[in-house]
């Protein structure tokens, strides 16, 4: 390990806070009441961008950024516009089609990843790797079967598997940028880039569908708070260890967000899981848990 990288004992702490962080999301959209999916992601995604700009300027002031090309900048930007993107499909989707299919589509991105990277030679994964990121995906496809309502009827089933799909692969893009940009950048400099596109591409899709800003205050603190938790706290856990850790094994992480938002709902909700869906969150963590044991092994983590 080079001087100055983290320690695996801290990138694992570090992704474990962020990972309590991602569960917070469902739980702060619940609370924030009858508002337009579209305009809670802009409250988010601007008041995490507002919240770096300081510390950004401040860095840049100070001279401790290194100076980025045409190339770099647009990668950013491309990546945030892929981020944001993936956020509105995915909210969008749920509109026409069943959280169980639009949830088994979007949460497909760590089996494209896998791919990708193998057939890019990005990262050669054992065996082992593998069966772990397979089964966490059946895990939280299983979770989402397991969250529908079979007398429910959607609008437009097809194409609202569409879009969470296309969700998916947006998510593929934008970690593989990520991966690029952040072996040569640093963190504050690359994420409040990612950010800022991502802010961007919410508000220009919020003004053309035509919304206009009807937020009670509470959706507000819930809009700001997901910029802080969610945002800054768990994508930029992600972002600043995708350095270090494979797009992949990031990706499979990300499965355990609907587990660790159950256990908050139990808490705040009273919402007991029932035996089917704890058994899928038991194959969940099994999965993540063998793919990233797998890749321990053969030296995929620094």
């Amino acid at each position: 390990m080079a001087t100055g990288e983290p320690t695996r004992l801290r990138l694992i702490i570090l992704l474990g806070f962020g990972l309590m962080t991602f569960a917070l999301a469902p739980i702060l959209v619940r609370f924030a009441g009858d508002v337009h999916p579209v305009t809670l992601a802009v409250i988010r995604t601007v008041s995490a961008a507002l919240i770096l700009l300081p510390f950004w300027l401040k860095a840049k002031s100070d001279k401790k950024l290194q100076p980025w090309g045409t190339r770099e900048s647009v990668m950013a930007v491309l990546a945030g516009t892929f981020l944001g993107l993936h956020f509105i499909f995915w909210i969008a989707s749920l509109s026409y089609t069943s959280v169980a299919s639009a949830s088994v589509l979007v949460t497909i991105h760590p089996v494209i990843l896998i791919v990708t990277e193998s057939a890019l030679r990005m990262n050669r994964y054992g065996a082992v790797t593998w069966g772990g990121v397979l089964l966490a995906f059946s895990g939280s496809a299983l979770l989402g079967v397991f969250d529908t309502d079979p007398s429910a009827t959607y609008s437009n089933p097809v194409l609202g598997n569409g879009m969470a799909f296309l969700a998916a692969v947006l998510f593929v893009g934008y970690i593989l940028l990520s991966r690029s940009l952040r072996s040569h950048a640093a963190w504050l400099d690359f994420v409040f880039r990612v950010y800022a596109g991502t802010a961007i591409t919410c508000v220009i899709i919020f003004f053309v569908m035509g919304l206009s800003f009807k937020a009670a205050p509470i959706a507000i603190l819930c809009g700001l708070l997901l910029g802080i938790g969610p945002q800054l706290i768990g994508h930029g856990s992600i972002n600043y260890s995708v350095k270090y850790i494979s797009p992949t094994l990031l990706s499979t992480l990300i499965l355990t967000e609907p587990v660790f938002a159950i256990i908050l709902a139990a808490f705040l909700f009273s919402e007991i899981p029932t035996i089917a869906e704890s058994s899928a969150m038991l194959i969940i963590i099994i999965g993540v848990g063998i793919s990233w044991i797998g890749s321990m092994r053969r030296k995929d983590i620094s």
